[in-house]
């Protein structure tokens, strides 16, 4: 695979970012890692809250200019990403992964006999695409501005950050979070679930915390029976949503829903 080139670099020299066609609010570059300083920036992110408006405003230039937008919570119990422990060594490349094994595999891991509710605990495979019901950037843009307006919780004081990457899905991988860490030690293979996702709901990552990941979907299931089945991807990726709840439970609050967050202990 041949590695893209990394823009964040310029912003050390043009920290409004003007030579890659942004206008960027006051920020910083974040290399740390938790084996030290990485050879290049991992990521930008903004010294103050996102504001509800500038997700929209600035996606559009960054994507041009090879990075994609994330909110990211600083002030949670684990700090910010500086302090996250990143570990872009531990990530290998999404693409080289197979989503429906990454999932197959840990569904058998998780001893699934807890939430099929006495029905058959084998893999059921990979949930059918839904409909698109509106553009993924219109959705992401509205799921960032509710988490910057208040109006939707779960991050605290979120900042608006700039990753190197040119899917969505590969957000987490580009800058080696390692939020699921204890459930899988690579997180380019829960990436490949998310391009997955990206291509059969139209998911978009709009915001990261230390162990917490939320995503905006632009085609939801619409049907009990699609989001059942859709539920059992979930638990795969990540059983710790689940509490006491199965499946059925859980897939009724999966229809029409358009975030989906993902909580690992």
């Amino acid at each position: 695979m041949a590695t893209l080139p990394n823009p964040l670099p310029t912003l050390a020299s043009d920290p409004s970012g003007r030579t890659l066609g942004l206008r960027l609010p006051p920020g910083r570059l974040i290399d740390t890692t938790d084996a030290g300083t990485w050879h290049e920036p991992l990521l930008w992110c903004a010294q103050q809250p996102a504001s509800a408006g500038s997700w929209a405003a600035l996606g559009g230039p960054a994507a041009r200019a090879g990075m994609l937008p994330v909110l990211v919570e600083v002030s949670g119990t684990h700090g910010g990403p500086d302090e996250w422990e990143l570990a872009p060594r531990l990530a290998s490349y999404p693409g080289d992964h197979d989503a429906e094994e990454v999932l197959a595999e840990h569904w058998e891991e998780c001893e699934p006999g807890d939430v099929t509710d006495g029905d058959s605990a084998d893999w059921p495979g990979l949930a059918p695409a839904a409909s698109l019901t509106v553009d993924p950037a219109v959705a992401a843009a509205r799921l960032a501005d509710a988490f910057c307006d208040g109006s939707r919780s779960g991050i605290e004081e979120p900042r608006l950050a700039l990753v190197p990457a040119r899917r969505s899905a590969d957000v987490p991988a580009a800058v080696g979070w390692c939020g699921p860490l204890d459930h899988d030690d690579d997180v380019a293979r829960l990436c490949a679930v998310l391009r997955s996702w990206e291509d059969r709901f139209h998911i978009r990552v709009v915001a990261l915390g230390f162990a917490v990941l939320t995503v905006s979907v632009a085609a939801p299931p619409v049907t009990l029976a699609d989001a059942e089945a859709l539920a059992a991807e979930h638990y795969a990726f990540c059983p710790d949503n689940f509490a006491d709840r199965t499946l059925r439970e859980y897939a009724k609050d999966l229809v029409g829903e358009r975030a989906w967050t993902f909580r690992w202990d």
